[in-house]
This record gives C-alpha cells, structure tokens and sequence, in this order.
C-alpha cells in the first residue's frame, strides 16, 4: 500500500540509526535489534523467494524499526517538567528568522532555541501558552490546575518577563502519546492515501466549448489574479484521503515524522480542548480554563504564533519563512488586493471557523461585481438620459409655478425652476431601469445564497468538514450551577444532567422578550426625536442669515440629521451590547452554541432597528401624512410634520443611505484596524522607552506576542456583523440607492486585506476551530432577502414617482389609451401632479412672512403643492380627484404583482439550482467507494505480511486465516 510504504522505506532505517546517538544507553539494545530483524533476510533468501517479498521485508524492518527508536526516543526525551525552576528570560531566546515552514526537530536543536518556539532544550516545541501575575490572589487554584495538566501528560516550563518580573509565561508542550490519545477522542482527521482524483465523463459537444474557450483565454493575461503556486506550500492533507485518527491503525496513516504530523493549529486545538476539561478545584463545575481567566487567575491563554511575519530577506529569492510570514506576503499585504485569497494556508493556520468566514467573504465580493457592475449601468444610464427626461425639463422650465411654503412662517414661497438641480439628480436614481434594477437585486440576492451553498459544500468537502460532525456540547458552567440541584436523564449519554423547568425558561424568555421590546421602544423614541429636530431645523434654517444655507434648508436639515442620527446609532450601539448579554445571561441557555445563537440574533434585530429605522421613516411615512395646506397634520398639535421637497423625497432617501453608509464602513474600518494599531503601537513605544529598540527586537515570541491585541470576546460576531447589515444596505432600499453595491464591493477590497492584516500582524493567534458553515447568519441572510423583495416593491410604489409617471402616461397624458409609454407621453405630468391652493385659506401660524410679490410685482393668490385634490372652488374644496385613486390602485397593484413575480421567481431558482454540484457528489461516491477498497486491501495486505512473518520464523499453522 503507497500509504503505509512511503513513510517506511530504505532511508529510515538510517534514519533509525542517525536516533541512537541521541538516545543514551540504548545503543546496544537498539543494535541487538537491528540485528536481529536484519537477520532475517538470510533466511529469507534460503527459502528462494523472489526480490520483491525481500523488498517488502526489509520496508517492514524499517518501519518497525524506525517506529520503535522513535518510541525510545520519546521515552529519554529530555523535555521534563522541571516547575519548580524558574527560568528568567534571556535576550537571546529569539530571532526575526523563526522558523521555516515545517522545521523537523533533528539537528536543528541550537536553532530552535533561538527562534523562541521550543522550550530551552531545543526539541519540544510550544503549543500552547498561558500568562499570570505572582502577585495574583489565585495561587492555590493556578497550582491545583497545573499539577492536574501534568497528570494529563502534558509538559511544562515557565519563563519570567523581560519587562516585567510579576509576569509569568507557563510554556506547554504536548508529547507524541498525548496528542495520539485525545486526536482519537476528538476524531481529528489525519491523512492516508493520496487522492485519485475522479474526472466524470465529458460530452464531445461540452469538449468541443472547452476548447474554444481556453483558445479564447489565450489571448487574455495569464490569470492575473491567481497566486504563484511556487511561492504556497504543498499542503499534503488536502490531496489525501483523511480518516479519524486511530492508533490501533496508525500504520495506515501517512507519518514522515511524527513532530510535524499534527500541525500546529491541530496541537494547539488539542490543547486547548484538555485545558478546557482539567479541574482546578474539587466539584462538579470547578473546571476549565476559561474561569480562571474569568476570575483573574491567569492573565491571557493563546497560541503562539510561528515567528514574525517580516524578513530581511525578499520572499522571491529566499522563499517564506513560517507561514505567517508567507500569509502576511500572499495575503495580508495591500500589495496584492486583487489576488485570490490563499485559504487553504488560512485554513492550515487560522483554522476551519476563520477560513469559512473569509470564504463567505470572498464569496460576497465576488457576487458584489455584476450587482456593481448593474448599478453603476442604472446610474450612467440615468446620467444619459437626463437632457431627454421630460420630467426634468418641465420643473426646470417651470419659472411661472410658485410652489407653497414646505415650513411654517419662515419659509418663503418657491419657484418650481428652484429645484431644478434636484430633479436632475433625482432622476439619476429614479428612472426607467429602477425597476429593473429592483427585480435584479432581488434575485441576485437569492443567487448569492443558492451558489454559496454550492460553494459551502465544495470547501466543506476539500476541508474534510462532510462528515463532521460538532461532539456533543457539554452544559455551561452557568447553567449547570444554576440548577444543579434538579436533574434528569439525558436521553442521548443516559446520565444524570441538570435541568430547566418549561415554566422557569418560558417566564426568562417573556422577560427576555420585553426587554428586545423595550429596546427597539428606545429606538423609535430616538427617531421620534430626529423627526422633531427636522420639523423644527427646517423653519431655523429657513431664517438663517446666510443665504447658501437659507436657499437649502431642506438640504441642510436632512445633512445635519443624518450626521445626528450615526451620533446616536454609535451612543445606542454600546448600550445595545450590555443589554444583550444581559437578557442572554438572563435566559440561562444551556449549551454555548445556545448562548451565541441567542446573543447574535439580539444584537443583529437591535443593531438593525438601529441602523434602518431612520431610513425607514424617510422611506415609507415623510412626507406621507402632511395633510395639505390649510389643514397640516400637527405633531403634539404643535409642529407641522415635514413635507417632502418639490423633486420628491427619494432625493432625502438617497442621502440618508448614502451618508449613513459611507461613515458606517468608515467608522468600522478605524475601530477595527486603528484601535489595535494605535494600542500596539504605545505598548512598543513604551517598550522602547524602557528597554530600548535593540532589546525589544530580541524578545521571545511569547513576550511578543503577549503583547499584541487579543481577539474580540465575541470572536468573528463583530466581523460577520458588519458584513451582514452592509448586505442589508445593498439589499433593503437598493432600489432608492443604486451605487449601493458600488460601495460595498469597494469596500469589501478593502475590508478583506483589512481583516487578514489585523490577523496576521495586530492580533494574537486565535485557537484554531473547527466548524461546517457560518451558522445563524445564513438564516439571517435568508430573512433579509426576503425583506429586501417586500421593502424594494414598496419603495418602487410609494416613493418613487414611477407609478404615479405611469398612470398618467396610460391613462391622462398625450398618449392615452395608445399604449404607448415614451418620453413625448410625459408632456404636462408635472402640471398634472400638482394640486392648486388659494393663499388666503392658510391658517394664521402657517401664514408665510412674506405675501409672495416679488414674483409678480403684486401679492399671490394661488400657490401649487405635492397632491392629487381638487381646486379650492370645486363642490368639495381639496378633496381626492380621481387620479389619487388610480395612482393608489396602480400602487397596490404593482406591490402585489411584483412581490409574487419576485418570489416566484426566487423559489424557482431555488429549485433549479441544487445545493450540491453533481460533480462533487459524483467525486464524494467514487471516493467512498475507493475508501472501502483501500480499507478492506490494507488490512488484508497487513494479515497477509503478518502470515508470511510467522512462517518465516517457523510459527506458521495450517488453521490460519486467509
């Protein structure tokens, strides 16, 4: 079998040979038994068998010979726990030039002590670090603690702070039989055999397509985007069959050498989970190390990184050296934004959960191009066609229409023509295509999800995540405490386990419930604040001195409100995450996934209330119940609710978005990138200060690192948070906004190498864990696209103007009852849109300061306003006109048509596009198939050997099997 051949050949038994001077007083008993393996190929040549059953011999000498000086070695390793020694650190404990990618531990011993990876001997390396303080209360917990991890097999060694003598860095290693022995616990999935990769059948026809299409490749630039695969390690497990990991079948297994069989994310995984289970004090819930960071005990717990991520030497001529060192090149660095991210290698170093979450990043900003792309074709096209919009023209030709005040007293009486820039600009966003546009992103939302799925599955399936599956979740410590003292059968493991009453969790999740209520109140207290301001700002700018101002106070307003209402989203956000955790903790959920599934939705629903309520009022209610002039709808019968500008209001929505937008993504990219940057940046400043720049270039890895930033308490929540409500902006009002997905994708350029260089260089490593996909988010993506289809037909209907041009195209224009629908079928819309108003039925706190003369020479008479009613001396004076109604019907209408359509067209291509490729799933039943062959062959290959071995040395029976 190649498997278990190619670890086992000729050179190992060199190999062995090169292990016996490192091993002291195990010369001779290792030659004695050299010899006598080797002994048997004599007696294997007397019995004429042919070279090939002698080549197989000897590859099995070698193996079990090999694997036997490896076990003595381990059993005189000099890798003790010496606790009792503290050894204070040296300034020669390190060195920028790490380690290179894999670095075997034969040789190289010197090295390794000055790379600050491996304890003081040179040979056992760290996996896993753990930081206190002397003068931490804590002591007898810390040192029950560590007694029990030597217990569990674990190895250790402490080190004093070069900076500071409280600090104490405890340095843990795993040996061989511990990782062996909780990687068969865990069911870590290890390599066995190179993959044969299956290619299913090609139609001739499809062959034929193929070959055209890379002749047509030829011509284009050489796959600009893809990395040098020279410069990217061969990481081995992902063209190998994996399997759990089982030392009863380790011959089975693909081991070069058994100190980088496990990579470094997998140990430091390993132990990880053992410090999660090791008890600190006697009793039920005295365990893990997550309390005693809790209560102070331990000051940080991490793994290392594997060196410093620069090199004096250029990675073109001396290649990498460690892999975070090639990530911060290949990816981190803003020298290669347009390349394809590595996420094998950040999956190798990152591990599974971190490596999905810039896959599904990737993923977004690959979908965001043609919805860019689409966008951007909406607004040139809306730029092209602005001289030929009729709409535009007649409210810029409109200088003989006065336009009603829009604020009491203050604001002056208009010309239409004033608003000329407005209903240019409008109409860069509400056109012709916004409907299109509208439908597009509906589905392209429903695209993105389905072929994420697909995605989802050919990364779980390269990352061996299709069989994964998360063990059982142990309680919480919280719950487990909270009601120890009632328990039942678990129905799954049948022991005894805490347990909640339905009544006590339905009253916690009332509670709960009234809290999320109470919140989103606060909210709309807040917006209910920002409209005062506006109604109220609107009159004061209108009076202000400067005339810049004066001519746009509605402008102004909606500006100084936006900036006001980010003020207040940042005040609310922070108030947001307390009482988050509050009502999860309230709740008691009894397992961690409960308790992060539980707080993601809270914050995300107050977080997305926050974000969107503002938008959501200028959106569906400005403007919608003003009322009409001589009789405004008051707010606390006092202030006149806001009209929308004489343009519409989709130019107030645009703004909104845009602003809110813009500073949202801008705020993130600081708090995200400058916070870590600019508290690292004082921590070495503060090191340089008192220890000078050359003695803090020498420190060790740990020290370093110790003194980067630790990773959010939430893990990737903040990161995947920011990304989902940005899908929420490019989604819920794109319609109103069609530079939105513009935005993002530049953005999200950015926002990858900005996350990846926060990883690599200003963070601590983070523990490598595992998971299948990104969780409830899918879910919440889900539910904002659905969202987006009901919020899309609502701003397409009541927003824009695009019903109202509409139906008096068909119905009340030049061409009705034509069938026609072009530009020279909108002439006299505007005149038709406008209601007429007699000046003398204004209220006396509405009247206007001025009696409009300066228009005509002589006070006016009548003004026009925003609104289908009837004339002042008609028999019902400013009632509806029939054309209201049309226009209302039109809406419904088009809400409900478009609202089906869109859905069905949805459920559609969910159903036409499967969640796994066919030839993906054609793949994973070959290799299963290939699997049990190679299975069943090995363990009859290795009965078989085993058979000839007793014959060979004469213990062969006539009754053995096969």
């Amino acid at each position: 079998m190649e498997a278990s051949s190619s670890g086992s050949n000729i050179p190992a038994v060199t190999k062995g040979k090169t292990k016996i001077h490192h091993a002291e007083g195990t010369e001779d008993l290792q030659s004695n038994q050299l010899e006598t393996q080797i002994s048997i190929k004599p007696d294997v040549q007397k019995r004429d068998v042919d070279f090939s059953e002698i080549h197989n011999a000897i590859q099995e000498i070698a193996k079990d010979v090999n694997i036997f000086f490896d076990e003595l070695e381990e059993v005189n390793s000099p890798c003790k726990d010496n606790d009792s020694l503290l050894h204070h650190g040296n300034l020669t404990s390190t060195s920028d030039d790490a380690s290179r990618l894999e670095t075997v531990g034969e040789g190289v011993p010197d090295k390794n002590k000055s790379n600050g990876l491996y304890f003081r001997d040179g040979k056992c390396r760290i996996d896993y670090i753990l930081v206190y303080r002397k003068s931490s209360p804590q002591t007898e917990k810390r040192e029950v603690f560590e007694r029990n991890i030597r217990a569990e097999g674990l190895q250790m060694e402490k080190e004093s702070s070069l900076t500071n003598g409280d600090i104490i860095f405890v340095k843990l290693h795993a040996p061989w039989e511990v990782l062996g022995r909780y990687a068969e616990v865990m069911n870590v999935r290890m390599p066995f055999r190179r993959k044969i990769y299956y290619l299913h059948r090609r139609h001739k026809f499809m062959n034929r397509i193929e070959r055209q299409i890379s002749r047509f490749r030829g011509w284009l630039p050489r796959k600009p985007m893809r990395l040098d695969k020279e410069t990217l390690p061969d990481l081995e497990e992902n063209d190998c069959y994996t399997a759990p990991f089982s030392q009863q079948r380790i011959h089975h297994f693909i081991i070069h050498n058994k100190d980088t069989f496990f990579n470094n994310a997998t140990r430091s995984r390993i132990v990880h989970h053992i410090l999660q289970r090791v008890k600190y004090e006697e009793g039920k819930n005295k365990i893990g190390v997550n309390p005693l960071l809790t209560n102070g005990s331990y000051e940080a717990a991490f793994p290392l990184h594997e060196g410093s991520y620069r090199s004096k030497n250029s990675i073109r001529t001396h290649g990498a050296e460690n892999h975070r060192h090639l990530l911060y090149e290949c990816w981190a660095s803003w020298g290669v934004w347009y390349k394809y991210q590595p996420l094998d290698l950040v999956r190798r170093y990152f591990g599974e959960k971190i490596g999905l979450y810039f896959s599904w990043l990737g993923w977004y900003t690959g979908m965001l191009f043609p919805a860019a792309f689409i966008g951007l074709f909406v607004f040139l096209y809306g730029v092209t066609t602005l001289n030929h919009c009729q709409v535009s023209k007649e409210v810029c030709q409109a200088t003989d229409i006065i336009m009603c005040p829009i604020c009491d007293k203050y604001c002056p009486f208009m010309r239409l023509s004033d608003s000329c820039v407005y209903a240019k600009v409008t109409h860069l966003f509400d056109n012709g295509a916004t409907v299109f546009f509208a439908v597009f992103m509906a589905v392209w939302a429903t695209v993105f999800l389905e072929f994420w799925k697909r995605r989802r599955a050919v990364i779980a399936y390269d990352w061996d995540l299709i069989d994964w599956e998360e063990e059982e979740e142990e309680i919480r410590p919280q719950f487990e405490a909270k009601y120890s003292k009632k328990e039942r059968m678990n129905p799954i493991s049948g022991k005894p386990e805490p347990y909640q009453a339905f009544a006590d969790k339905c009253s916690r999740l009332i509670v709960s419930a009234s809290g999320i209520f109470f919140m989103i109140c606060v909210v709309i207290a807040a917006v209910f604040g920002i409209v005062i301001y506006r109604v109220v700002t609107v009159s004061t700018f209108a009076a202000f001195k400067w005339a810049l101002i004066r001519n746009n106070s509605q402008v102004a307003t909606t500006g100084t409100a936006v900036c006001i209402n980010f003020c207040i989203i940042m005040l609310l956000n922070v108030l947001y995450e307390k009482v988050a955790l509050l009502l999860t903790n309230l709740e008691q959920p009894r397992t961690e996934s409960e308790w992060e599934n539980s707080f993601t939705l809270k914050m995300f629903l107050f977080q997305f209330v926050n974000l969107n309520s503002s938008t959501f009022y200028i959106a569906f209610f400005l403007g919608r119940f003003t009322g009409h002039p001589g009789a405004y709808l008051r707010l606390i019968n006092r202030w006149r609710l806001e009209e929308c500008h004489p343009s519409g209001c989709l130019i107030d929505l645009c703004m909104q978005m845009g602003i809110i937008m813009v500073l949202k993504q801008t705020w993130n990219n600081f708090m995200e990138l400058g916070y870590p940057l600019i508290q690292n940046w004082w921590t070495r400043r503060k090191l340089r200060q008192e220890h000078g720049s050359q003695r803090k270039a020498s420190f060790p890895q740990w020290e370093k690192d110790y003194n980067l930033q630790p990773m959010n308490a939430y893990g990737l929540f903040d990161e995947y948070l920011e990304m989902i409500l940005q899908f929420g902006f490019t989604t819920i009002f794109v319609a109103a906004f069609p530079l939105a997905p513009l935005l993002a994708l530049l953005n999200n350029i950015i926002e990858i190498r900005l996350d990846a260089y926060k990883f690599v260089t200003q963070w601590r490593r983070p523990l490598a864990s595992r998971a299948k996909d990104i969780g409830i988010w899918y879910g919440i993506l889900e539910g904002i696209g659905i969202l987006s289809v009901i919020t899309n037909a609502f701003v397409v209907a009541v927003t824009s103007d695009f019903i109202p041009r509409l139906v008096y195209a068909y119905k009340y224009g030049p061409c009705a009852g034509q069938g026609e629908a072009g530009q020279k079928c909108m002439v006299g819309y505007v005149n038709a849109s406008l209601s007429v108003f007699l000046v003398s039925d204004f209220e006396n706190r509405s009247e206007p300061t001025s009696n409009g003369s300066e228009f005509s020479g002589s006070p006016l008479k009548y003004c026009r306003y925003r609104d289908y009613r009837d004339p002042p001396h008609s028999p019902v004076p400013y009632g509806y006109t029939l054309q209201f109604w049309h226009v209302l019907a039109a809406r419904l209408a088009f809400i409900i048509v478009f609202e089906h359509l869109v859905f069905c067209i949805k459920h559609l291509i969910s159903y036409l596009i499967p969640d796994l490729p066919k030839d993906l799933r054609d793949r994973m039943r070959r290799e299963k198939y290939l699997i049990q062959e190679m299975m069943y062959e090995a363990e009859l290959e290795r009965l078989q050997k085993e058979r000839k071995e007793r014959k060979k040395n004469g213990k062969s029976h006539h009754s053995e099997w096969p």
